[in-house]
């Protein structure tokens, strides 16, 4: 049974959240225990704090330790699996937040992303911003011993990016567009071409995301907002034409919440495209879709949401090297300037891509 201290950011409501040193949580016979080595800040940590999107608590109120994106080590191992041994002291591990309940009719149907009875570390229950987090069993995964914990850290998006690229089905040489040059987007830049994309094009508003989407496979860059920029592009559904010879794209994903980029993702797609939307709209966000042209041209129409059954190939196309993800850590601070590193997401100080808290 785990007792003692430690040190952990305590969000208590928006722009309320404090260093404190709280008990450790203790372990049930179906978890494990684990010092938290990294942990990556996501846009949603940002909204949590700021509070422009509730918790999935029951109230939708803190008190909460944020953070769903971590690796660590595990320091105690519950009953049930020591006694399948299935994890012992000391290996090196990430952890799925998205605990799904996996005995309700929707988790039956192997839809385990949809689960209605799920926990999710950082957002429904305690998560990384901490020395320590549980977590069940199930949701634990080893890490490789060629993956640092930061890059393991980074394997909750990444295994986002690999659910919403199998939506897409690349083809052997499809023109793929792909919206929003964040650490998710390049991530899926470099899979979509590792997948046998023929020409991916990488659409956003600031240049220095773009250059590294070029170092991660990206062929052309677009920027459709910056007129100085030397990627700006002011009709992007005519270079998209002049690019395919009027073919249009075959594949486009929109990994922003745009409204104005899901909406051009219909007008850049040809015949029988596959159009994925994975990025989060506002709420009451509509897009209209051009019906008759989309019928008559055989479009599918997708959405992606998490990461159900993919983290394995997550883990594997790290440890292979097949994208690397260290490239796209551009910031680490140490656990107590938690602080800091929200501020240095939001307000883009330093030109970040994925921001880290190291322990």
């Amino acid at each position: 049974m785990s007792q003692g201290k430690m040190k952990a950011w305590i969000f208590y409501q928006p722009e309320v959240m404090k260093y404190e040193e709280v008990d450790m949580p203790s372990v049930k016979d179906d978890e494990i225990l684990i010092r938290v080595k990294a942990c990556g800040i996501c846009g949603s940590d940002g909204a949590y704090y700021w509070g422009a999107s509730p918790l999935e608590t029951p109230t939708g109120k803190g008190p909460l330790i944020l953070g769903h994106e971590f690796a660590g080590e595990v320091v105690e191992v519950g009953a049930i699996p020591r006694e399948r041994k299935l994890f012992q002291v000391g290996d090196r591990v990430t952890v799925n937040p998205v605990q799904y309940c996996n005995a309700c009719e929707v988790c039956y149907r192997g839809f385990v992303n949809l689960c209605e009875n799920k926990k999710v570390l950082g957002v429904s229950t305690d998560g990384g911003f901490a020395e320590y987090v549980v977590s069940h069993y199930t949701h634990v995964y080893r890490l490789p011993a060629q993956v640092s914990f930061s890059a393991g850290a980074f394997i909750e998006p990444l295994a986002n990016a690999v659910y919403g690229v199998k939506k897409l089905e690349v083809g052997l040489g499809n023109t793929v567009v792909i919206f929003g040059p964040g650490p998710i987007g390049l991530s899926i830049v470099s899979l979509v071409k590792r997948s046998g994309a023929g020409k991916v094009v990488l659409v956003g508003t600031r240049d220095y995301r773009l250059e590294i989407g070029r170092a991660m496979g990206a062929d052309l860059l677009i920027n459709p907002r910056e007129k100085d920029s030397p990627y700006f592009v002011g009709d992007i559904k005519q270079k998209i034409a002049d690019l395919t010879g009027g073919r249009m794209a075959d594949r486009v994903i929109v990994v922003t919440g745009s409204k104005e980029a899901m909406q051009m993702a219909l007008s850049l797609s040809g015949r029988r495209a596959v159009i994925v939307y994975f990025g989060l709209p506002g709420a009451n966000d509509v897009v209209e879709v051009p019906t008759l042209e989309s019928i008559l041209w055989d479009k599918t129409i997708r959405f992606s949401w998490l990461a159900p059954f993919t983290w394995v190939e997550a883990i594997e196309s790290i440890a292979s090297g097949l994208i690397e993800v260290d490239k796209l850590v551009t910031h680490s601070l140490p656990l107590a300037n938690l602080m800091e590193a929200l501020h240095i997401a939001k307000e883009k100080k330093g030109n970040p891509l994925k921001v880290m808290v190291t322990m």
